[in-house]
């Protein structure tokens, strides 16, 4: 009788737990995204890594935690032209009555009105941003999130953004 040496015996397991931790093709995780809908030309789904392509901006705040931090991201007015949302010498008349419904994963909505966010309206920035201090955003803070720097309570500082939707006002 032939005696099996111990990694023979170990290596039909070793085969079947390499297979099991093995992403099968087509059911790889997803990446993070948010998507931008409603009163736009182009609906759009974005990742981190669309936004990366994008010019970056950073912006100083003082976060949550009472303590200035450095955010990093894309501004909001530049998600939105993406999109074809009108902006800048075209928003006037009814345009004027647009507003942006940001959405997060545990259902928290805030509003922004689009002459806020527009820079032919505004000096402020509203940034999306998706890292704080040089380090991706932590898990429950992102993977992105606004930040609202010349509000004075943070309370649209929506984390883990999931939609942006544009909606236009109606009485």
């Amino acid at each position: 009788m032939k005696r099996l040496s111990l990694p023979m015996v170990f290596l039909p397991m070793l085969t079947l737990v390499a297979l099991l931790l093995t992403p099968v093709a087509g059911h790889a995780q997803p990446k993070p995204s948010f998507r931008v809908e409603g009163e736009v030309l182009k609906p759009r789904t974005l990742t981190q890594d669309d936004l990366l392509k994008w010019k970056t901006t950073e912006v100083k705040a003082k976060g949550h935690d009472g303590k200035e931090h450095v955010f990093k991201g894309v501004r909001l007015v530049d998600v939105l032209d993406s999109a074809g949302v009108t902006l800048g010498a075209k928003l006037r008349g009814e345009n004027l009555a647009k507003y942006i419904l940001v959405k997060a994963a545990d259902g928290y909505e805030v509003i922004f009105s689009l002459p806020e966010i527009d820079p032919e309206f505004t000096s402020q920035t509203v940034l999306l941003a998706y890292e704080m201090d040089g380090h991706p955003l932590a898990k429950g803070e992102g993977p992105f999130r606004m930040v609202v720097p010349a509000d004075k309570k943070q309370a649209r500082w929506i984390r883990e953004l999931t939609t942006i939707r544009v909606v236009f006002s109606k009485d």
